[in-house]
């Protein structure tokens, strides 16, 4: 894409989910999947040092009341925070403590227009006393004209369009309307509008791409996919207990102990609900895919479950809290590979597989599915860069913990992601979490252009984070299944157990994270939640901390850089000239290191430049490999000092490593101060 000046130069990376913001969008034993009454949530009191921090468990009655009671007081709200007088607060929802603290998510309007990247969460005491703010973006909102030209609408289509296209669309006008908002994700409040584009992706998947362009240029700002893809007698988990319903003469698929979570068969159609499951016996399926019902059988098996496990384990009640269930399709289109969330129609779609012979309605497919709804409900982190990461790192924690919940001999619970589909073709799983790179395009741990991977493999260094804090690294063998988990640093990592893992990040989830968090945000979230439920200092809160030392997001519980490596460094200065002036080099020279460069090269740059938005830099290698350490970009801020983490593992160690810069905007120039790599 050719930018503006760059001033009103654009970043292209997607952000926002669709669903995130602002939507006024045979075996020995029986698996049961029956509802069981729970009276309280979460793990066992005698484990948790603050028992009071645990969620409570709301009936929808409640939460319903909770949140009426939040709106009724958002403009007291709203003063309290300081917010200007053209700023409205919408109650997204509402997380009850035991002890009676509440944490109230609001989004905002602005003149009456939607803000994206204005969410936050406003944590108060059972006193109704404030404690603390969690904002998705810090920028003060004010001084946005929301006037735009006429035709401006008009040119938000045909931008939106041209990226539908780009990514395989074949969709010729937009679904509605452009949307007008206020774009405020990258810190700096914008008119713009949003256009969504729908038709299907290249692979078939429904299409629903979001588009934000600025209102007064057309410049695009940001895109996001809004479907969130993860990749009886059931296929995958035996002979099961299935709520069902009876209408007339016939059984339905229609669980009404739990929402009234419904199964609906397109027969390979993509569109619309297709028919509920319906028959005259309460048997589902045989367990072969050439009965359609068996598919249905695993997918309301895996929703029954994942209903259990939310209400059960962590006192929610359905995907929103609000005790009404999604529903479920399955046989979606033609030996369609994947499975997807949409929020716009609050339901999960399966596809057969490959040759449709195997259908993604595993118990952990399934669990993930679902989490994503829980995430837009919640935190509604958004579908790119490193939010996104973490927004499928949730699903994968989430699908895992509904797997070992399930205690399914036929699919014992284990930390692989879809290992029961073969998606692959040869037996393998989709995803490892102990080792997230062994699928060949996850990374094992972060490094500053983890965000600019495809979601489902920038998750790696959080789903790593997982296994890590639940099972500790090493070599070691967890209900049959043989893992070796490394840690970024080389140093050990002990697991608290999977139980405290995956209650603190449900925690962090509801309470801590934003549309906006990256990792560092998760790693800040999930030692606060850790806190709050063991105590500072705890065993918990240190094995929390390490464990993303571990996965290369800040330091071990000890504070400091346990392994301060070796430095080579260039202090010469280098003048940048301003664009159109060719590309300059800092060059260092690395000598005496053994083999290759770590996956976590630590690259520190000094600029001095007015505008380092101008900027774009590399790292490149003796062999000629280039990193992109940052694109140009509106970023008006004064001078750079910065370092990046970089994965050079492929590449040899010794020889002459240099930093390029280019000035790509014309007005102002600046100089290369240090240029500094550590081994």
């Amino acid at each position: 894409m050719k930018s503006t000046h760059r001033r009103n130069a654009t970043a292209t990376g997607a952000l926002l989910a669709a669903a995130a913001l602002l939507t006024v969008g045979v075996q020995a034993g029986t698996a049961n999947a029956q509802p069981e009454p729970s009276a309280n949530a979460a793990a066992p009191k005698g484990q948790v040092r603050n028992p009071g921090a645990l969620p409570a468990q709301l009936t929808p009655s409640q939460r319903a009341e909770l949140i009426a009671k939040a709106q009724s007081t958002t403009a007291a709200t709203a003063e309290e925070l300081g917010l200007g007088p053209q700023e409205k607060l919408l109650v997204h929802d509402v997380v009850k403590d035991q002890d009676g603290t509440t944490h109230t998510r609001y989004e905002r309007t602005y003149e009456g227009l939607p803000v994206l990247g204005g969410d936050l969460v406003v944590n108060r005491t059972a006193a109704d006393r404030t404690q603390s703010v969690s904002k998705a973006s810090e920028a003060t909102l004010q001084g946005v004209s929301t006037s735009a030209p006429a035709d401006a609408p008009a040119a938000a289509s045909a931008k939106a369009l041209d990226a539908a296209k780009a990514a395989g669309s074949k969709a010729d006008k937009a679904d509605a309307a452009p949307r007008k908002i206020v774009w405020m994700a990258n810190g700096v409040p914008t008119l713009a509008y949003e256009t969504v584009i729908g038709g299907l992706q290249d692979d078939g998947t429904p299409n629903q791409l979001h588009v934000v362009t600025d209102a007064k240029t057309g410049a695009k700002l940001h895109q996001w996919q809004g479907i969130e893809t993860g990749v009886g007698n059931t296929h995958y988990s035996g002979q099961v207990t299935l709520g069902t319903s009876k209408s007339g003469t016939n059984f339905t698929l229609n669980d009404t102990g739990r929402g009234g979570h419904k199964t609906y068969n397109l027969n390979h159609g993509t569109s619309g609900t297709g028919s509920l499951f319906s028959q005259s016996t309460d048997t589902w399926g045989n367990g072969a895919n050439s009965n359609a019902a068996t598919a249905g059988a695993d997918a309301a098996y895996g929703a029954g479950v994942t209903w259990d496990f939310y209400k059960n384990v962590l006192g929610r009640s359905g995907i929103r809290g609000d005790g009404v269930a999604a529903y479920s399709r399955v046989h979606y289109g033609n030996a369609y590979v994947n499975a997807f969330w949409d929020d716009s129609c609050f339901c999960m779609t399966y596809g057969d597989g490959t040759n449709n012979n195997d259908p993604l309605t595993s118990l952990d497919v399934a669990g993930h599915e679902m989490s994503h709804g829980v995430t837009a409900a919640t935190a509604g982190l958004e579908y790119s860069d490193e939010s996104g990461g973490l927004n499928e790192a949730t699903s994968d924690i989430m699908g895992t913990s509904v797997e070992f919940y399930a205690n399914n001999p036929s699919d014992p619970g284990d930390y692989l992601i879809g290992e029961k589909i073969d998606i692959n073709s040869d037996g393998t799983p989709l995803r490892y979490m102990d080792k997230p790179s062994k699928d060949g395009g996850s990374a094992d741990a972060w490094y500053s252009g983890v965000g600019n991977l495809d979601v489902h493999y920038s998750s790696g260094p959080a789903n790593h984070w997982f296994y890590l804090a639940s099972e500790g690294s090493g070599a070691k063998v967890v209900g049959g299944v043989s893992y070796n988990s490394p840690t970024s640093d080389g140093l050990p990592v002990t697991g608290i157990g999977r139980d405290k893992a995956q209650l603190i990040w449900y925690k962090a989830l509801t309470t801590k994270f934003n549309s906006t968090t990256d990792y560092a945000g998760a790693r800040a979230g999930t030692i606060a939640a850790a806190t709050e439920l063991y105590g500072a200092g705890s065993a918990e809160v240190n094995a929390v901390t390490d464990a993303w030392a571990a996965v290369n997001v800040g330091a071990r519980s000890g504070g400091g850089n346990p392994n301060p490596g070796t430095v080579f460094e260039s202090t010469t200065r280098v003048a940048i000239p301003d664009s159109p002036g060719p590309a300059v080099t800092s060059s260092v020279a690395v000598t005496g290191v053994t083999g290759n460069a770590p996956s976590t090269l630590k690259v520190g740059v000094k600029i001095t430049h007015t505008y380092i938005g101008d900027l774009q830099i590399d790292l490149v290698a003796p062999n000629g490999t280039s990193f992109r350490l940052q694109n140009s970009s509106s970023d008006s801020t004064a001078n750079l000092d910065k370092t990046y983490t970089v994965n050079a593992s492929a590449v040899a160690a010794n020889g002459t490593w240099k930093l390029k810069v280019q000035d790509k905007g014309a007005a102002d120039v600046g100089t290369i101060t240090d240029f500094k790599l550590t081994f």
